[in-house]
């Protein structure tokens, strides 16, 4: 099994990057230690680097922290460990059936649109209504690797198609902000910046919104399409117990239409591909 490849000089001082993620879980150094079953002072020992944690502690406080895999091999660098959850590229062998799995999903899923992501947004796989839904958008936004987040709220992607860019925009933001909080990653707080300053297209302000409220409930994606306006919302899926860096990062982002003309709408579309799709008799 390959481990994931940390440089030394990269990794911070374990007593640092202890601290850092207690505060980011909004623990004194008390509620870690009842949680790990040490002593306070023995916590404190390690946060200023007067003790030196064995593999198994760092692993239990990174347990106790809900660190993401990635955090944890880091962790682990940094006390003079080697790292020990794999992270392997989505081609590889290893990872076939998992892949499999997910294309199946993803399949599956049509006429309604799905796709996957790693921990940056950028997508992995997509069915067929997915691709469809995008439609026709700046080609520099769909060289690889395609940012998904990006291609919904850029002026050259999406935006100018969706009815509630301004709501759907902050709800995108509301999620990266949770998954920064969970992981410290810079790459996503920088990515919400982005999000941020990209202009309201002229056409989703001064379009009308439909009279159906689900304000509460979910927030929808209100997109316009060649059938007339779609409503969907999303649900995600992750892996249950995965412990590949890789897989832990991936999720399905799948789409259901929110009422019944989306849903009809969604089959129309579907069927035309189909029809092109089929060879001439």
């Amino acid at each position: 099994m390959r481990t994931a490849s940390i440089p030394v000089n990269s990794t911070p001082h374990l007593g640092d990057y202890l601290r850092e993620w207690r505060q980011r879980r909004r623990m004194s150094q008390m509620d870690l230690a009842l949680e790990a079953e040490i002593s306070t002072r023995h916590l404190s020992f390690l946060e200023t680097g007067r003790s030196q944690p064995s593999r198994e502690m760092v692993l239990l406080l990174a347990e106790k922290l809900d660190m993401p895999l990635r955090e944890r091999n880091i962790m682990l660098v940094s006390a003079g460990y080697a790292p020990v959850y794999s992270e392997r590229s989505l081609d590889d062998p290893a990872l076939a059936s998992m892949r499999q799995a997910v294309d199946l999903v993803l399949k599956g899923h049509d006429p309604y649109p799905a796709l996957a992501v790693d921990r940056h947004w950028s997508l992995v796989s997509a069915n067929d209504a997915l691709v469809l839904l995008i439609g026709d958008v700046d080609p520099a936004l769909m060289k690889p690797p395609v940012n998904v987040l990006r291609l919904s709220v850029h002026p050259a992607g999406l935006a100018r198609r969706i009815v509630n860019f301004t709501e759907w925009r902050n709800h995108l933001i509301h999620r990266l902000h949770g998954q920064v909080d969970a992981t410290g990653d810079a790459t996503l707080a920088a990515l919400i910046a982005e999000l941020r300053s990209y202009p309201t297209p002229d056409a989703a302000a001064r379009a009308p919104k439909p009279g159906h409220d689900y304000a509460g409930i979910v927030v929808p994606l209100q997109i316009t399409t060649e059938e007339g306006l779609l409503t969907l919302f999303s649900t995600t899926t992750i892996f249950g117990t995965p412990v590949d860096v890789t897989l832990s990062e991936l999720a399905i982002e799948a789409f259901f239409p929110a009422d019944a003309d989306t849903a009809n709408a969604l089959r129309r579309l579907s069927d035309k591909r189909q029809a092109a799709a089929a060879p001439a008799q």
